[in-house]
């Protein structure tokens, strides 16, 4: 497993009240993408970076005992969270798999929904999965993901200081599927039809003053992007300074708006 997953993972595992986050909407994101598809007793489902359940759980009640779901994730803490509230629940119809989402492999045809929650961005290939998931669903099955706009959680801030600092401009985590344009071109690329993509806009003020950044932040933000150097402090230090003069530009009486939106995306098979 490469050093960017690596991170992903010690990033989400450090996450143990992923649920309550302060800020955040977890919960209110999984269940408006699980609303976006008509499930149905006895379908089959596939839950791509489960997390800790938050679109697995409800899944499995929806289909009901002739139904199954499957959730993969790789990250421990996270699937420890799951299993813990599908022990409460005693739900028989889930099973939860450790285990690097981009290498699973299931007989074509297997799935009636395959839902990922917040968590396509993270993806090396995104359009290689998408073409898995087609494969993976049956005819007339649907795909359902979550994906901010390339403008959201400060995204340009990180552009523009990477540029002006490093010189260098490689492709911000958000870019991929940034716009409703590149959503739907990667879905139709991978196969599908049927393309809807609702906008749910949202925001919060923060306060970034205390931020700091680390080559850990910076590789997260670009998914490890081979262009970037490994980071001296000097470097890192410019960054921080360049970091904190665009944040001021942007600083207001109740602190910085960090655009929070969310594209809701479903297509079919």
């Amino acid at each position: 497993m490469n050093a960017y997953k690596q991170q992903v993972i010690q990033f989400y595992d450090a996450r143990t009240a992923y649920d309550h986050e302060e800020g955040t909407q977890h919960p209110l994101e999984a269940s408006l993408l699980l609303e976006s598809v008509p499930l149905q007793p006895g379908q089959k489902i596939l839950d791509i970076a489960t997390g800790t359940g938050l679109v697995a759980i409800p899944a499995a009640l929806k289909v009901g005992s002739t139904g199954y779901v499957i959730g993969i994730d790789m990250t421990p803490g996270m699937l420890y969270q799951a299993r813990q509230k599908v022990a409460a629940t005693k739900l028989q119809n889930i099973e939860l798999i450790e285990g690097d989402a981009e290498y699973i492999n299931f007989s074509d045809g297997n799935f009636d929904v395959i839902f990922c929650c917040s968590a396509i961005v993270l993806l090396t290939d995104i359009l290689g999965s998408l073409q898995k998931w087609y494969r993976f669903l049956k005819p007339g099955g649907f795909v359902a993901f979550t994906c901010p706009p390339e403008t959201a959680y400060m995204a340009s801030v990180y552009v523009n200081i990477c540029a002006g600092v490093l010189g260098i401009s490689p492709p911000h985590i958000l870019a991929s599927l940034g716009t409703t344009e590149r959503c739907e071109g990667l879905l139709q690329q991978a196969g599908f039809q049927d393309i809807d993509i609702k906008i749910e806009p949202r925001g919060r003020y923060r306060n970034f003053s205390n931020e700091k950044l680390s080559q850990k932040t910076i590789n997260l933000s670009f998914k490890g992007n081979p262009l970037l150097p490994k980071l001296s402090q000097e470097q890192l230090d410019q960054l921080q300074v360049a970091y904190h003069a665009e944040i001021e530009k942007l600083a207001t009486v109740e602190g910085v708006w960090e655009d929070t939106t969310t594209f809701f995306v479903r297509a079919r098979k």
